[in-house]
């Protein structure tokens, strides 16, 4: 089943898009939307256009939400970069250790901006973003982000915009620590098969071609199928390359033997 997609307008979005997405015309286009199907709630799937800066910020580990009494709605989230500018980059964690009280601060002066680590990106660049990660989007990039279907998101500091910030929560949530960029982060090719997440929530795998018998044998019941280069078919439906499809096993999946697409799924329990 392929997932309906919706395209959504942002002040810091783009009027023009990379291949295969185009915005209609007079719309700055931030974000594209897959709807999660009920049968698979767990993960949502979207991609991130940026021009100009997003906020920094931070998410919840379920443990926090759980402990709030929101239940589970904590997000961890991914990022595969599919196109960049020239100087486009991410900022994931802090450079030093800081304290609560570090963090807050920086967060109400803006300094906390430049305290983050700024990795400058291309396409292919892959990025683990555990739960309380301090991160923003700088401008010029063009992402795929998986991520725990949750919509809690804490805010530290936005640029001067007339937008709410979290400072007690963020503060509280945000881990102080640098990224661990060696444990997290890869490149990933056109052409290979790699498992980027394999817990503590989703897994997450690019094939290049079919599955092999491994990869078969851990992705059981439903799962998410998102091409990358050359289309795919799931129950008779081809997904091309921009979409994003539910299929009830993998075996009910047709891969391109010379494609590339991403499959994900939550992990058990």
């Amino acid at each position: 089943m392929i997932l309906q997609t919706r395209m959504i307008e942002k002040v810091w979005g783009c009027d023009r898009l990379p291949a295969p997405f185009s915005a209609p015309d007079g719309q700055r286009i931030g974000e594209v939307w897959f709807d999660p199907p009920t049968t698979l709630d767990g993960l949502l799937v979207k991609y991130i256009f940026t021009s100009e800066k997003l906020s920094v910020q931070c998410h919840p580990s379920d443990e926090q939400t759980l402990a709030m009494g929101l239940g589970k709605q904590g997000k961890e989230e991914c990022w595969l970069v599919v196109d960049a500018e020239p100087g486009a980059a991410l900022g994931i964690g802090f450079n030093k250790e800081l304290d609560r009280k570090a963090i807050r601060a920086a967060a109400a002066d803006g300094s906390i901006e430049g305290l983050l680590t700024w990795h400058e990106v291309k396409a292919g660049d892959f990025f683990y973003i555990p739960a309380n990660t301090v991160h923003a989007i700088g401008p010029g990039c063009a992402i795929l982000e998986i991520q725990q279907n949750s919509d809690v998101t804490y805010r530290l500091y936005d640029y001067g915009r007339p937008r709410e910030l979290h400072l007690d929560e963020g503060v509280k949530a945000a881990s102080g620590e640098p990224y661990d960029l060696a444990a997290n982060s890869t490149f990933v090719g056109r052409e290979s098969d790699v498992n980027l997440v394999d817990g503590p929530v989703f897994r997450l795998d690019q094939l290049a071609g079919g599955p092999d018998a491994a990869i078969s044998a851990r992705y059981r019941g439903p799962l998410l199928v998102i091409p990358r280069e050359a289309s795919v078919v799931v129950d008779g439906e081809t997904v091309s390359p921009g979409q994003c499809a539910l299929a009830e096993e993998i075996d009910a999946v047709e891969f391109c033997e010379t494609g590339t697409c991403l499959i994900a799924q939550p992990m058990p329990g």
